[in-house]
């Protein structure tokens, strides 16, 4: 499980984040550049341009605030900053959460008086430990999870005030060939989804009778693919795949037959993470470059509409039409898209690895195992449990009425 720091000021990847924007990094990698170019002359310049470029960070790590004073005003002064941060993390986040308990027991409950928005979700017992890297609620309320060795997971509607149980649809990816699988999502009305993942894997499995078919390296690729995104209704679907090396792979799935274009790239080849189709023809996707790119054409061509000084790698994206695209980093902070400017806003300290998203509610799942909401009128709010290990992706229904997060060793939690 992935811990929160609960002192981000102290942690050493806060620091280095920070430190790599000071004039001293400039000048350091200045004397790098500097002296490595003078060890053709002698190769003890070798060592002073490593010297130059390694040792201010350690030092300036080292040499950090609380150096210098005896142990007893530390003690004191750590006391005294713990306290603030506390105070200020339950102002913005509602402090320390307790783990989240299995759906059926006592303190999974809830009752009508309760205010904490984080008693509806529930850990739901799944009869896996493996890593589940995506997740997708369609709008006929059936729930699939997809990850390691190709396994697919299947929720059937929620009935009553009970989960029902989840069933393995698939052991070993579409092509039974045990490639991990990284992307899902439905067609419009959920009456089809599509899976893919590592070594061209893809697949589509039929809603109603579960029955699936392989469509593994289409185009004969055997890529990667790191994403898939799906739009329109079931047998006239636009299915949208890409890739780590930036491309994107557009195919068209009618009457059973399936026709695919030839790849593109939106931006300089970066790899993509994340692809999301509002419907049919708007849809966007984002690079580890800072690059978001939208598509009015059903991912025949892509624009660029930013991203610029992103201060972490883009993770992921939801969008629900053209001009209105949320991105989430790696560094907490999720951008707002109006139509014509980016607006950066901070979640939490944590990778935002989820998101999702649905008119008037959004949810978003980080690295260290928490969510957090956001209504329309209302900034984010954490809710008030945490889940056992980190959480990769976060999807609910059009209606809100359920929404599903997903992540390590089988962890998944379900909102009611």
């Amino acid at each position: 499980m992935a811990t929160q720091d609960t002192r981000p000021r102290g942690g050493f990847v806060s620091f280095v984040r920070d430190y790599t924007k000071t004039w001293v990094h400039a000048v350091a990698t200045a004397g790098l550049t500097a002296f490595g170019t003078l060890a053709v002359f002698h190769r003890g310049f070798i060592a002073l341009a490593l010297a130059t470029y390694i040792v201010p960070p350690i030092v300036l790590y080292l040499w950090r605030p609380s150096a210098g004073r005896t142990d007893g005003d530390a003690a004191a002064e750590g006391e005294d900053d713990s306290a603030a941060d506390g105070e200020g993390d339950a102002a913005i986040a509602g402090g320390d959460d307790p783990p989240l308990e299995r759906a059926g027991t006592e303190s999974a409950a809830t009752t009508a008086d309760e205010d904490d928005r984080g008693a509806d979700w529930h850990l739901v017992d799944v009869s896996t430990d493996a890593t589940l890297r995506d997740v997708c609620v369609t709008d006929a309320g059936a729930v699939y999870a997809v990850g390691e060795n190709g396994l697919v997971l299947a929720g059937t509607p929620a009935d009553g005030t009970d989960t029902d149980p989840w069933s393995i649809v698939l052991e070993d990816g579409p092509a039974a060939a045990g490639d991990d699988l990284t992307g899902v999502d439905a067609t419009d009305g959920g009456e089809a989804v599509w899976v893919a993942g590592d070594s061209g894997s893809l697949g589509r499995l039929e809603g109603e009778t579960g029955r699936h078919t392989d469509y593994t390296a289409p185009a004969d690729s055997t890529d990667n693919w790191v994403g898939v995104a799906v739009g329109g209704a079931s047998g006239d679907e636009t299915v949208l795949l890409i890739t780590g090396s930036g491309a994107v792979l557009r195919g068209r799935y009618r009457d059973g037959e399936c026709a695919w274009d030839d790849p593109i790239t939106p931006g300089s080849g970066a790899s993509l993470s994340a692809i999301a189709l509002a419907d049919a023809a708007i849809g966007y996707c984002c690079d580890t470059n800072d690059g978001v790119f939208e598509t009015t054409d059903g991912g025949h061509s892509f624009d660029r509409v930013g991203l610029e000084g992103a201060g972490g790698t883009l993770e992921n994206l939801a969008t629900l039409g053209r001009g209105d695209c949320l991105v989430s980093d790696d560094d907490g902070v999720v951008h707002r898209y109006g139509g014509s400017t980016w607006t950066p806003e901070r979640v939490g300290d944590e990778a935002i690895c989820g998101i999702a998203r649905r008119e008037g509610e959004t949810i978003a799942c980080d690295a260290d195992g928490v969510l957090y909401e956001r209504t329309r009128a209302a900034g984010w709010d954490r809710v008030g449990a945490q889940a056992p290990d980190a959480l990769i992706a976060v999807s609910m229904a059009t209606t809100g009425e359920r929404a599903v997060a997903v992540g390590e060793e089988g962890t998944v939690i379900e909102r009611r």
